[in-house]
């Protein structure tokens, strides 16, 4: 392990690339056409009367509807977002016109005004999986803005002095977008900070309820829209959580419809929050041996049988989740183990890619999202 593995910066990870990107263009059609087709729709909707059984999708929820869920709808206009910022030039004209387009259309003050009604009704709803991922779209929409919008985009409570806009990228567009969604980004930083110290214990499975991928994501899009008090909150609750673990038996990864890995996402969580010295101690006890034979299976390519069915097709999004874990982690443990990690994320990503925009719709409504996360989206 080295103790002074360098951590990225997800803030300057979001400045626009210099070199073409070889599926920005083919993810920015797709993620517009899964956004746009209204069902199949899954809604999760909780029903609260006898007048509250209409779940038309765009009545419901007319900025997060499409792509069959809330949650893929907001993590799908995240990646709209963030392939503007990242490959703006890889999209061509024509294209971020229309991503534009589809975000100004969706993401108005009515339109989020209208979801943020909808979540204070109904207080768990999509907790924590659809609250991580609308702040990080939140936050997305905060660093394209410009700059002179930057600083009306959140609450200004608990402002992080130096928290500017992305340097290298903005579209005016982006602060209408940014201050749209700054309501229910705030809602939700309110509700995290009450939440957390009520819960006894995580979440650890695979899947939407995975309570480190959440932190992960909520940690790093506070952090970016000034709310040091989630922050905290989050950091908190990952060293209660996680900080005492002891080595980890992953000899049952992955589940059946696992689309993240818990021990390697765990890792993510804990390397940022704990630091160089501290993250690279815990990793060692944690996960010892990465990329040096033991956790071998983590690094092979899952086996998908039917990436029609929608539990089947995760397993997809859990090659792409690990290709991002390991990318990241791999500065972390020493050579030739680190070659070795970051050979099987590229053969996880490699595996699926042509099923991100030409698989079955159980996959093409969700999967680009998790590719900008193994291609350095993400925290």
């Amino acid at each position: 392990m080295t103790p002074d593995a360098p951590r990225r910066d997800s803030r300057t990870d979001q400045t626009a690339h210099p070199h073409p990107h070889p599926h920005a263009r083919a993810w920015s059609r797709i993620a517009r056409e899964v956004i746009g087709t209204a069902y199949p729709w899954a809604p999760g909707h909780v029903v609260l009367g006898p007048g509250d059984t209409d779940v038309t999708p765009a009545r419901l929820h007319p900025a997060f509807h499409g792509a069959l869920d809330w949650h893929s709808c907001v993590h799908m206009q995240w990646s709209l977002v963030t392939l503007l910022t990242r490959y703006a030039d890889a999209l061509g004209e024509q294209e971020r016109a229309a991503a534009r387009a589809l975000l100004s259309e969706r993401l108005t003050e009515e339109h989020l005004a209208v979801e943020v009604d909808y979540l204070q009704a109904r207080p768990g709803y999509e907790r924590p999986y659809g609250w991580a991922w609308a702040a990080q779209l939140a936050a997305a929409a905060a660093d394209l803005a410009a700059p002179s919008e930057r600083s009306d985009a959140v609450d200004g409570s608990d402002a992080v002095e130096g928290s500017d806009a992305v340097e290298g990228t903005s579209l005016p567009e982006a602060g209408t977008w940014a201050r749209a969604l700054a309501p229910l980004a705030d809602l939700l930083a309110d509700r995290v900070v009450e939440h957390l110290p009520r819960r006894a214990y995580p979440v650890r499975h695979g899947t939407h309820q995975n309570d480190a991928f959440a932190l992960l994501l909520l940690r790093d899009a506070y952090g970016r829209l000034g709310r040091e008090d989630v922050v905290r909150a989050c950091e908190e609750a990952a060293v209660r959580w996680f900080g005492d673990d002891g080595p980890l038996s992953t000899e049952d990864e992955p589940g059946g419809s696992d689309f993240l890995s818990p021990a390697l996402t765990e890792a993510l969580l804990m390397t940022e929050v704990l630091g160089r010295a501290a993250g690279a101690a815990w990793l060692a006890r944690v996960l010892p041996g990465l990329g040096e034979g033991a956790h071998a299976h983590l690094l092979e390519v899952p086996l998908v049988l039917d990436p029609t069915d929608g539990q089947g097709a995760h397993l997809l999004g859990l090659a792409l989740s690990r290709a991002w874990a390991l990318r990241t982690l791999a500065p972390w443990v020493a050579e030739p183990a680190a070659d070795r990690v970051r050979q099987a994320a590229g053969e996880q990503e490699g595996a699926v890619l042509e099923q991100i925009t030409d698989g079955d719709f159980m996959a093409t409504h969700w999967l680009v999202s998790f590719a900008l996360l193994a291609d350095g989206a993400g925290p």
